[in-house]
């Protein structure tokens, strides 16, 4: 099917959390309450319109253990954007959040946009991390932030980073022309820079 843009989504966060979860809810449209561990990274695609145009988002689950965090890193690459999952009934999944963004936003573009995803939300009589500690963390940090267990929030999720990023790239699109111009611009002046230089050392 065609499309008119592709934008690559990361999950990350530590292991348990419920990234594979996550990922077969917005894929395969099915709730699976135990995976297996995911060794490496795990992949699936999903097509959505938006302002009446096909676009395709391709998420890449990733394992959240340190023995594989140099995998995880390489998927940075290209990513549009990143989701950032804790669970809200494990403080330690919270605590580690400041280790992961560091690491997004290091291996990743300036561009890319983060939403922290608090997961597990329906179970709330285990509840650890306050919902307030979360979104003071989002805030802190310059992220978007929910709290979700249904798939029909994740879609709602996915949605809104879709629209961010195509308003992005129309944004890119725009000023790509100007970009060109100015280049041109710029090595015409040192052509021509450097031609007088010449002059002047002919004459000298």
């Amino acid at each position: 099917m065609a499309y008119a843009y592709l934008f690559k989504y990361i999950i990350i966060g530590d292991t348990g959390v419920g990234k594979s979860c996550l990922l077969l809810q917005f894929t395969d449209k099915r709730f699976q309450p135990v995976h297996d561990l995911t060794i490496g990274v795990e992949f699936g695609a999903r097509m959505i319109t938006i302002d009446g145009k096909q676009i395709k988002l391709q998420i890449w689950d990733t394992a959240g253990q340190e023995a594989f965090r140099s995998i995880t890193r390489s998927y940075y690459r290209g990513a549009a954007g990143a989701l950032l999952v804790y669970d809200i009934t494990r403080r330690d999944t919270f605590n580690h959040l400041t280790t992961w963004l560091e690491d997004a936003r290091q291996h990743s573009n300036s561009n890319m946009v983060i939403m922290l995803i608090g997961n597990k939300s329906d179970l709330e009589s285990r509840r650890e991390v306050k919902k307030e500690e979360g979104e003071a963390f989002a805030r802190e940090h310059g992220l978007v932030f929910m709290e979700t267990f249904k798939r029909e929030c994740l879609i709602l999720t996915m949605r809104r980073m879709a629209l961010r990023s195509v308003l992005s790239t129309r944004r890119q699109e725009a000023l790509a022309p100007a970009v060109r111009v100015l280049a041109v611009q710029r090595a015409g002046a040192a052509v021509r820079c450097c031609a007088a230089h010449t002059e002047r050392a002919k004459r000298g």
